[in-house]
């Protein structure tokens, strides 16, 4: 007879959490009215936005959504976390900015799930700015290449956009191309140092390119709960932005940063991990509460942190 109190326990619940995550369609989530497109955006660098584009997407792919990423980062990390194949001459993202490939050719499927798609970069993106330049409607090449049509064709439900951590062409493009921007937002010292030049820099493009463009989540990352800083982080954040911030947090997780180096989303890598819940709780807390609403009052454009 099982000890009825073993099932009460944190490890218990870790690996049943685990085996629905490994067990198809044990998890299931409602989709969207129609299609949502975001990016993951934050110009600093190393604050989570590769990791949390990758692993929203698997944990959303998990509960039964069908996902694209785009990989428009040229060092091709969520490629590389996806486990999909971008070496030179791979047809990639720098294609489909060129009007040389179709989303469709680009788009590859992910092994850990049947509802999860890429469309991955390659070191051939790091010279695309340029080229981009003298090209006719520069800004709106990957909105024009994951228009209605190819969304409803390969019944989509959410598209996630990563991009570098620059205001260049590429990231441009990604924002013309979404309607929402997650802002990853690091538990730790300077957490907001460049978050108003961001927020300054999504009010001019949805102001003269994009006026559907609106942040509809902040997502708190490397959350150490054994320090005072990071409450004091949480908590400043949470005062300023408000219900735009996620309940979720995301920990620091040793998990979460070996994945990417075996080809795999922590979601697959060890599911049962606190850094793999975290996400699969974020996943679901960004589906189910929709489309964040960007009234004046409730958006954080132009609420720039002091």
């Amino acid at each position: 007879m099982q000890d009825s109190t073993w099932d009460d326990t944190p490890i218990a619940a870790a690996a049943q959490r685990a085996a629905q995550v490994r067990t198809p369609n044990a998890l299931k989530l409602p989709r969207p009215e129609r299609p949502r497109i975001m990016t993951i955006a934050n110009q600093k660098g190393g604050v989570g936005k590769t990791t949390s584009s990758v692993n929203l997407a698997a944990g959303l792919a998990i509960c039964g959504l069908r996902v694209l990423v785009i990989d428009l980062d040229p060092q091709g990390n969520a490629s590389t976390a996806l486990g999909v194949e971008h070496r030179a001459g791979t047809v990639s993202s720098y294609e489909l900015l060129l009007g040389e490939a179709t989303a469709e050719d680009a788009m590859q499927s992910c092994e850990l799930s049947e509802n999860l798609f890429c469309i991955p970069a390659t070191i051939d993106l790091a010279g695309s700015e340029i080229e981009l330049v003298s090209m006719v409607r520069r800004e709106y090449r990957l909105a024009d290449a994951i228009n209605e049509d190819f969304l409803t064709e390969h019944d989509l439900d959410y598209v996630l956009i990563d991009c570098p951590p620059s205001l260049g062409l590429l990231t441009i493009n990604a924002m013309t191309a979404v309607n929402e921007v997650i802002i990853p937002i690091q538990c730790e010292y300077y957490a907001l140092e460049g978050v108003g030049q961001l927020l300054n820099n999504i009010s001019m493009i949805s102001t003269h390119l994009n006026p559907e463009l609106h942040i509809s989540a902040i997502l708190l990352t490397m959350y150490d709960g054994r320090t005072k800083l990071a409450e004091q982080v949480t908590s400043e954040v949470r005062n300023h932005f408000g219900e735009v911030v996620l309940t979720t947090v995301i920990p620091r997780s040793v998990k979460v940063s070996e994945a990417p180096g075996y080809g795999q989303t922590v979601l697959e890598y060890d599911p049962g991990s606190r850094g793999a819940m975290a996400y699969l709780d974020a996943a679901r807390e960004l589906n189910n509460r929709g489309d964040y609403p960007a009234t004046e009052e409730s958006s954080p454009i132009g609420q720039a942190p002091e």
